[in-house]
C-alpha cells in the first residue's frame, strides 16, 4: 500500500495491502479510505474499475478483508461491466459534426433500462440504455440522426423550391446506402439522411438535381442546362457528392 493511503487510513491499517490475499488466495485489487462519518464499510467501483473501500475509524485490516472477500462476487461482476462500459464508449462518438447545418453535438451515454434520448443543453444530447453495449446505442443515435434529417432536410428542400420555383408532391427521408436521393413520376423526393454529413453547398446541389427532375426525368442535356441554370458549379459539386460518403461515420451503417 502507498504511503498516501496509508496516511489516509491510519497507521492500524498499514499493513493492509492492496490486492491483499487471504489464506494465500487473491482478493481484488482495491484501496482503503477511512471516514469519521462512516458507521458501515462500504464498497464503491470507481471509473476505470478502481475498488475502493470506506472504513469507520477503529476497522482491523483482517475485517477489511473479510469484507472485501465477503463480497467478492459483485466486486468482480461490477469491474467487469464497467471496463466493458469504458470499451464500449471508446467505439461510440463522443461527438457528431453534422456539416450540413454546421452543428456539432456533444453526446453523452447514460445507463437507463428503456433506450432514447434527450436534448439536456444547447448541442448536447443525452443517449440512454444499455452501456455495456455498442449496437443498441448505436441504433438510438442512428434514430436520432433520421429525426434531425427528417425536420432539417424537409424544411430546406422545400425553401429551395420555393427558391428555384420547383414543385414536388412530397418528401421522404431514408437511410440509404448507395443513393444520395432520388425522384419518382409522382413527384415525391426521397433524400438520404446521410446529407447531414454534406457541406451545405452540396446539399443544397442535390435538392437541385432531385427538383430539376419533377420537369426531366432524365439525364439529358436539357436535364443538365435545368440543373446549371440553378447552379453554374455543378460539376464540381457532384464530384464532391460522389465522395461524400467519405464523411459518413461508420456508426450510421453498423
Amino acid at each position: 500500500m502507498s504511503g498516501e493511503v496509508s496516511r489516509v487510513i491510519g497507521p492500524h491499517l498499514k499493513g493492509l495491502a492492496m490486492g491483499a490475499r487471504v489464506a494465500d488466495e487473491p482478493l481484488p485489487a482495491f484501496s482503503v479510505r477511512a471516514s469519521a462519518r462512516a458507521r458501515r464499510m462500504t464498497l464503491r467501483v470507481l471509473p476505470g474499475g478502481r475498488v475502493e473501500v470506506t472504513v469507520p475509524a477503529g476497522v482491523t485490516p483482517a475485517e477489511v478483508e473479510r469484507f472485501v472477500r465477503r463480497h467478492r462476487s459483485w466486486i468482480e461482476t461490477r469491474v467487469a461491466r464497467v471496463v466493458s462500459a469504458a470499451g464500449v464508449q471508446a467505439l461510440l462518438p463522443s461527438r457528431v459534426l453534422l456539416n450540413a447545418l454546421e452543428d456539432d453535438w456533444e453526446l453523452r451515454y447514460v445507463a437507463r433500462a428503456r433506450p432514447g434520448f434527450k436534448v439536456v443543453a444547447d448541442r448536447v444530447l443525452e443517449l440512454y440504455g444499455d452501456t455495456t453495449e455498442v449496437a443498441p446505442l448505436r441504433r438510438v443515435l442512428r434514430t436520432w440522426l433520421r429525426e434531425q434529417a427528417h425536420a432539417a432536410l424537409s424544411a430546406w428542400l422545400a425553401e429551395v423550391a420555393d427558391e428555384t420555383g420547383f414543385a414536388f408532391s412530397r418528401v421522404q427521408v431514408r437511410q440509404q446506402r448507395t443513393r444520395w436521393g432520388s425522384c419518382s413520376r409522382s413527384g415525391t423526393l426521397s433524400l438520404n439522411v446521410c446529407l447531414l454529413f454534406q457541406r451545405p453547398e452540396v446539399v443544397r446541389y442535390l435538392f437541385i438535381h432531385e427538383l430539376s427532375h419533377t420537369v426531366q426525368m432524365n439525364h439529358s442535356d436539357h436535364f443538365w442546362s435545368l440543373v446549371a441554370s440553378h447552379e453554374p458549379d455543378y460539376l464540381r459539386l457532384d464530384r464532391e457528392l460522389s465522395r461524400g460518403w467519405q464523411q459518413v461515420p461508420d456508426w450510421v451503417f453498423t
